[in-house]
């Protein structure tokens, strides 16, 4: 049996449920097609997982209805500092601090739990009409046509629409499928995620570390708590893996620092590689790809997901028009409009993470006495500052309507 709708979207993770709920609102039906299967995604247990939203992408996510579901557990960014530095022997004197105050719109972003921001998709989702949510299929083949695309899933069912959207990630079947090819490079780091409680409180404050092995990043979370991200040696990062909680914690406290007293693990740890990786193209005949699907990068500035959701945001409002002009949404040339409005921004977003990301993670002492001068005189100059906070917050650049 073939079902049609006007969109299938491939991803259940975050991307594709928030461009399910941008698309339904602009009249559009859709399916996501999630490999997933529920339970996971609707697990209430802390994980450890967080994610840093722009204040941009909040916005997006308050015009879809699915912030009231999150802000009670969402703890905003208030300061962002940033210091260069070696493990144990404290930051640079020379450093970089960027605070909300310095611009009218609030704070620069909020520290969101994966458990809390995917159930408010998950009920957004549910109680959208137009909406269709299938967990626990996979796709076994997709095939476009003149005026359509079909794709089969794993048990014989068929679907069809005018559109198909990728947004499943670094390893996408469907920009594979869609013969779209990958151009990017390996790290040699791996990046060691974990939730820490500690004794005092953060303020609100955000804290990029920028170490010979790779940066650490401290993102604050409600309560006493931190999210962390740690980049470290392929090497390094598999043997502090790979010790118990106490031995885990001994080798990070160095890094860490003693500023908010003492730590200790709250929730699951976790690793992944870290690499560069661009699609080539982000459209194809009839198929668009968005988030890591489209580009994938260091997560050195907490950029990932929020480029991610200006994908959707765009792409939504690149779509919505095209409706409205009585367009074919599922041509290349509608698709072509999104692929010019955001492939530049994500090459650039990328190529910045990876400069910096080199020029910080090593040890050349011309390089360091270059970037520590660097952030200095970025910090006392107040119009380049709040330049770079407004760039943290995702204000910069053209944004899409339900960003702004």
């Amino acid at each position: 049996m073939t079902r049609t709708q006007d969109i299938l979207i491939v991803g259940g993770g975050l991307n594709g449920p928030t461009l399910a709920l941008a698309l339904a609102r602009a009249g559009l039906t859709v399916t996501v097609i999630d490999a997933q299967p529920a339970a996971p995604r609707l697990a209430e247990d802390f994980d450890g997982r967080a994610y840093a939203l722009a204040l941009a992408s909040q916005r997006l996510l308050d015009r879809l209805g699915v912030w009231a579901g999150i802000a009670d557990n969402a703890q905003p960014m208030l300061e962002i500092k940033v210091t260069d530095g070696r493990a144990g022997q404290g930051p640079s004197p020379f450093f970089m601090h960027f605070d909300h105050a310095e611009i009218e719109e609030g704070p620069m972003g909020y520290m969101v739990e994966d458990r809390f921001l995917r159930r408010a998709l998950m009920d957004a989702m549910e109680a959208a009409p137009g909406v269709t949510l299938r967990h626990g299929a996979r796709v076994a083949a997709q095939e476009v046509t003149e005026t359509g695309v079909t794709v089969t899933l794993g048990d014989g069912e068929v679907l069809s629409a005018r559109l198909l959207i990728g947004c499943d990630g670094r390893q996408s079947g469907t920009a594979a499928r869609a013969g779209i090819r990958r151009t990017g490079w390996d790290y040699g780091q791996t990046a060691l995620v974990c939730a820490i409680a500690h004794e005092k409180p953060h303020g609100g404050v955000a804290h990029q570390f920028f170490m010979p092995p790779g940066p650490l990043a401290i993102l604050p979370l409600p309560g006493n708590r931190s999210s962390i991200v740690w980049s470290e040696t392929h090497a390094n990062a598999s043997a502090i893996m790979g010790l118990e909680e106490a031995g885990y914690l001994a080798a990070l406290r160095p890094r860490f620092g003693d500023f908010l007293g003492g730590i200790s693990l709250a929730g699951t740890r976790f690793t992944y590689p870290l690499g560069l990786s661009l699609a080539q193209s982000f459209v194809a005949p009839r198929t668009a790809l968005v988030g890591d699907a489209a580009h994938g990068m260091h997560p050195i500035a907490g950029q990932g997901l929020n480029a991610g959701l200006r994908d959707v945001a765009a792409l939504a409002q690149v779509l919505e028009e095209a409706r409205q002009r009585g367009e074919d949404i599922g041509s290349i040339l509608v698709l072509e409009r999104y692929q010019q409005w955001r492939r530049f921004d994500t090459a650039t977003l990328a190529l910045a993470t990876d400069t910096f990301n080199r020029l910080f993670s090593n040890d050349n002492p011309l390089l360091r006495m270059a970037r520590d001068i660097g952030l200095g005189a970025v910090n006392a100059l107040p119009g380049l500052r709040r330049g770079f906070i407004r760039e943290a917050a995702g204000l910069t650049g053209d944004l899409p309507a339900l960003m702004r």
